[in-house]
Formats: structure tokens, sequence, C-alpha cells
């Protein structure tokens, strides 16, 4: 593996049957779609991540899905980092995120974690918030419900179509990001 022109993209969500179709896991189902679309498969398994390497374009690319849970996401991160050699800079992480409208996009180069405890761990864990992040709207936990158990929660029949149309979209993101960087992306995915 050419490490230098390599991307580590980790998807979050929680491992286990019981979360597959939550809104906590619209990472894993994104990195899913990539991996199929790529042929890529996640032949590595440790008690920290599910991981599968594969080439995009002329790219080298580690997917990566954590097993730690998702408060504790940086540990797989840093375990990956650290096995591969990659720098933060190299890092793609999907994550959902109630603060933006159901099915809408962004991508950024940096910043907070706006409250997300995957988010929050793995920049904890590396100590900088200088990576990529590909968030997806899942809408807003109704008012007055528990926060927690929305992004536990199923989607709704009605919301299927709008979060796998935006599944399809951020997968089409990895792949902006990896050809032409993650402004372009950003000019051309963050238009809501």
């Amino acid at each position: 593996m050419n490490v230098a022109n390599a991307f580590l993209i980790v998807g979050l969500g929680n491992p286990g049957a019981e979360y597959a179709n939550t809104r906590h896991n619209l990472g894993f189902r994104v990195v899913d779609l990539f991996a199929k679309k790529q042929g890529i498969e996640f032949t590595q398994k440790t008690k920290l991540y599910w991981a599968g390497v594969g080439r995009v374009g002329s790219a080298d690319v580690v997917l990566a899905k954590p097993r730690t849970f998702m408060n504790l996401s940086g540990n797989a991160v840093v375990s990956l980092n650290q096995k591969y050699g990659f720098k933060p800079q190299q890092l793609i992480v999907i994550s959902d995120d109630f603060c933006l409208p159901l099915g809408s996009l962004r991508v950024r180069k940096s910043g907070g974690s706006g409250g997300h405890n995957g988010l929050n761990n793995i920049i904890a864990c590396l100590g900088t918030n200088e990576f990529t992040r590909v968030r997806l709207g899942m809408g807003a936990a109704p008012q007055g419900s528990d926060p927690i158990n929305f992004v536990l929660g199923s989607f709704k029949p009605e919301e299927f179509q709008p979060i796998n149309d935006l599944i399809v979209t951020a997968s089409e993101a990895l792949s902006y990001i990896i050809a032409s960087g993650a402004d372009a992306a950003m000019n051309t995915f963050n238009k809501h």
C-alpha cells in the first residue's frame, strides 16, 4: 500500500443486528454500499474493527467499521492509524447528524463534533479535529423526545427513500473526495 496516496474511510455505527437499521448506523450503511461498489470485502476482523483494503481510482483505501460501539470509535481509528501509518488528514469519517435536515449531506474538512459522541471520541483520541467528515442528515428528534432513543430508533417508512438516496449520494461523495479532494466535494455536494 502506498500510504502517502491513501485514505482511511471510517463509517460510524454500532455493531449488532439490533442496531443495523437505526439512525445511528448510517455511517456503517454508507461504508457497506461503498465497499460493495468498489469490490472491497471486510476481511480484517479484530476486536476493535472490521476493515477491508482496496483501490479506488489511483488511491489505496482502507474501509472500516468500528466494533467498539459509537462512544469509543476513536479507539478503532487510532488502532488503524497505527497499523497503516495514516495521518489524521487522510481520515474520512461518515456519521449521522440530527442537526441536518433529513436526506441532506455536508462534507467538512475539520471542525467540532456537533455533539456527536463518536466524533467527540475520535477527536479526543487523535488530539485533533483536522480530518474530513461526511455528515448525513437524519432530521431532528421530535420535540420533547429523548435524543438517545431517537438516534437508536429506526427510520419511519416515509423516510426510507430519502435515506436510501442519501446513502447513495454519500457513497458518490466518497469517490469524489478521493479523486478530487474535500474542497471540490464541498463545492459539489454541500447544496442544501
